[in-house]
């Protein structure tokens, strides 16, 4: 497993219980209670660690590559059934924004989110999760679908941003995000965003208009990276750390704005030590949410989902 650099400590208790597996293979000495005492320490010492996590650590956290992302998630949380969907009828099939429907425990939803890529190629293939406006395109054409099949819906929100490139705004990269902001207000049916991530700028709101908006214990969710909100302030990436405390970007944050409705726990050492455990917790979320969201009609549903968002940043002068 690939350990970041806050998590040294724990690297450190991994090489002596390798050094002690090995004195135990090569010698008569009995080690098995020692390997124990050392594999407890690491729990500890994991727990110690994600249990006061900076804003900046939380941020290394949503990046790392061993990470689940979106297609792991709909795979491990769906019946087996899942089938993926593609293109925007209109220019492209963007394979960085994925979507489909699948069963959950029986339940037919339509799953859409960005995937990253699980490794270098793929990530070129995904282009690293960043969307082209075929992507966004895309994903209304499905919201669209289910509205008129009624299933609900679930957002997977994992992108450093939408594509800002040339054939990107050519082809009208703020105009099908704005559309889609726009058209999901409107949707009839239930819809649930989950930050899985990285929830960067336009390119996850693009998916994030939703009844409910969770995100995981360790995922930000914010206008700009810290890296390019500190190259714009003071000109160099060398305070992202200064930058990730002060855009309140973290899941803690966001909820006493009052931006999102719930954060998910995940294991000790992040989603990517214990990616079962993940998918299990993230899919008892969703089926608790849409059990209470598919007792409201549909008017109901609409204008709860408008006012949640246009109360933000609403503020009375004194």
């Amino acid at each position: 497993m690939e350990l970041l650099d806050f998590e040294e400590p724990i690297e450190l208790l991994l090489e002596q219980i390798e050094q002690a597996k090995i004195i135990a293979s090569k010698s008569q000495i009995d080690m098995t209670e020692t390997i124990a005492d050392l594999e407890a320490k690491v729990e500890e010492t994991r727990k110690n660690i994600y249990k006061n996590l900076t804003p900046w650590q939380r941020v290394q956290v949503s990046r790392h590559p061993g990470r689940p992302y979106t297609l792991s998630y709909i795979k491990a949380m769906t019946d087996g059934d899942f089938i993926e969907l593609h293109g925007d009828r209109q220019i492209e099939d963007d394979t960085a924004m994925v979507g489909g429907f699948g069963s959950l425990d029986g339940k037919s939803v339509l799953f859409i989110g960005q995937q990253k890529g699980e490794n270098t190629k793929m990530r070129q293939y995904r282009n690293f999760g960043m969307s082209n406006p075929g992507g966004y395109r895309k994903a209304l054409r499905l919201m669209r679908l289910a509205e008129k099949f009624n299933r609900p819906i679930v957002t997977l929100i994992d992108t450093p941003g939408a594509f800002p490139g040339i054939t990107a705004e050519e082809r009208g990269q703020a105009e099908a995000i704005a559309r889609n902001l726009f058209e999901m207000f409107r949707i009839k049916v239930p819809i649930i965003c989950i930050i899985i991530g990285e929830g960067a700028s336009g390119g996850a709101i693009g998916i994030g208009v939703g009844d409910r908006v969770i995100m995981l214990e360790n995922t930000w969710y914010s206008v700009i990276s810290p890296e390019s909100c500190s190259s714009i302030l003071w000109r160099s990436w060398e305070f992202k750390e200064k930058a990730a405390e002060a855009l309140k970007l973290t899941p803690q944050d966001m909820l006493a704005n009052g931006l999102i409705d719930d954060i998910i726990p995940e294991p000790a050492g992040g989603a990517h030590s214990h990616p079962e455990i993940m998918f299990e917790t993230v899919k008892a979320e969703i089926l608790k949410h849409l059990e209470i969201l598919e007792q409201k009609d549909v008017n109901t549903l609409i204008s709860e989902r408008i006012e949640k968002f246009t109360r933000m940043g609403v503020f009375n002068e004194r």
